[in-house]
């Protein structure tokens, strides 16, 4: 059961992985500091699967890709935010990161609710609150970039099929 753990507004790249571990690009090693200035048990409580639920403008700041990836390496399958900083998304997106943004999932949800998204359907059910939220669609090709695993495996993937998804 994929549990929310619920962040503020403003969330900045430096919150998601301070630039102190910067050293690595090792998901799993980032992972392991993933959010410790804003929530010192994350790291050690965050159960694979789980879900961040974000307030606006998550991910502003720097432009790391670390960012993403320390989430990744956390165990977070997916950040659902009111809103998400441009480049965050970006990178999220090309990590392999699932993201989405459902400003009302978000105001719906306290810590540890069980989260389940489909993001090819758009939806955030709330199962312990018992509600279903639209989220905004992902066009398809990005879908695919995050099923792939990020953008290099997604072009690397293609090139092999010949230019076929």
């Amino acid at each position: 059961m994929p549990k929310a753990w619920v962040v503020p507004d403003n969330v900045d790249t430096d919150v998601i992985i301070p630039a102190r571990y910067l050293t690595t690009a090792d998901p799993v090693e980032l992972g392991a500091h993933c959010l410790e200035d804003l929530d010192p048990t994350f790291a050690s409580a965050v159960e694979l699967g789980d879900v961040v639920m974000a307030g606006t403008n998550f991910g502003c700041g720097s432009s790391r890709e670390h960012a993403p990836l320390a989430l990744k390496g956390a165990g977070v399958s997916v950040v659902i935010a009111r809103s998400f900083a441009r480049i965050f998304f970006r990178n999220a997106i090309n990590t392999g990161l699932a993201v989405t943004v459902s400003p009302s999932a978000v105001e719906g949800a306290d810590q540890g609710d069980d989260i389940q998204v489909d993001l090819a359907e758009n939806v955030v059910r709330n199962r312990t609150k018992g509600t279903t939220h639209d989220a905004e669609p992902l066009p398809p090709f990005l879908l695919d970039i995050v099923a792939a695993g990020g953008l290099v495996p997604w072009v690397a993937h293609r090139q092999a099929s010949g230019g076929k998804s």
